[in-house]
């Protein structure tokens, strides 16, 4: 372990304790299933966890990767020499105020919709065909075919780590696009407050059973994947670019292009991370090959990576 790493170690257990683990296992955290450990991890509970944290990285330099439900996510081989956090059960939590629901980042967002349908509000059905948290899904404005979270947050609560300080971003200033927000990169999302609006509770369960039938219908749900590989280009779908090139089914290693939907890779038992990275790698070029279009990669990546994709 390296001296910074100490450092930081020393600095998060004076105020978290056992909470803080080295060499932790970050795969089983990954819907990919595949990946190396975190130097350092720690399932922040509080704001005063989130200020130790940030008070390692400011006399350190570490570098720090914040995962939600780990469904965008790929982690290296060798792992990330740095300090992971997830935000722990104490940001798992919800609250209503009339049309308004307000709740931590560590809630899944599949939960939270049903939250919503609990209090008869409507506009978060989409939730229930996204594994992924409210803090994630908010940092990289999540969606379906449908809609996206951008079109109901009303603000974002973050905590900067840089500035050790919490403050509420207005849903305007939080520069939402397509599968992406401005967000400062060193701003843990903690929360976030979506404005709904008031309907039958039948009509809300038929389109969460639409939405959800619409997931098993389209997406390989029974094989490791991290959900859609690539984002979109205007006006056109990264998955017909895919089977278009003759991407689908292509594969290296244990990684393969799905045979359900060309967007999607999925992981056999035994994969890496750098079959999945290579294999992105070759799906770029034979779609530019075939329809000059470059796909831009919807997956984070988490670590070092010998082979990136362009």
């Amino acid at each position: 372990m390296s001296d910074a790493l100490r450092r930081a170690e020393s600095i998060l257990r004076a105020a978290c304790g056992e909470r803080v683990r080295t060499g932790f296992p970050l795969a089983p955290l990954t819907s990919f299933r595949i990946g190396g450990p975190a130097a350092l991890y720690l399932e922040p509970e509080s704001e005063r966890d989130l200020v130790a944290a940030g008070e390692a990285l400011r006399q350190t330099d570490l570098p720090v990767a914040v995962i939600g439900k780990g469904s965008n996510i790929l982690v290296a081989d060798r792992g990330f020499e740095g300090l992971v956090l997830r935000l722990g059960r104490g940001y798992r939590w919800a609250a209503r105020s009339g049309d308004r629901i307000t709740a931590g980042g560590a809630m899944p967002l599949p939960a939270l919709a049903g939250v919503a349908l609990s209090h008869a509000l409507t506009g978060l059905e989409f939730g229930v065909a996204i594994p992924a948290s409210f803090g994630g899904a908010i940092r990289m404005n999540a969606g379906t075919h449908s809609r996206e979270v951008a079109e109901v947050v009303e603000s974002v609560d973050v905590f900067e780590l840089t500035t050790q300080a919490a403050r509420v971003v207005p849903a305007g200033e939080a520069g939402f696009r397509y599968r992406n927000s401005d967000l400062p990169s060193d701003a843990v999302v903690v929360g976030g407050t979506v404005r709904l609006a008031s309907a039958d509770t039948s009509d809300i369960r038929r389109l969460m059973e639409e939405a959800r039938e619409w997931r098993r219908r389209t997406q390989p749900l029974a094989e490791p994947n991290c959900g859609s590989v690539f984002e979109n280009p205007p006006g056109d779908h990264a998955a017909r670019l895919i089977e278009d090139a003759g991407g689908k089914g292509l594969s290296v290693g244990g990684a393969a292009v799905s045979t359900k939907h060309a967007n999607f890779i999925v992981a056999a038992e035994g994969a890496k991370a750098s079959d999945v990275v290579e294999l992105v790698r070759k799906v770029q070029e034979l779609v530019e090959a075939r329809s000059s279009v470059h796909l831009d990669p919807e997956v984070h990546l988490i670590g070092h990576f010998d082979l990136a994709p362009r």
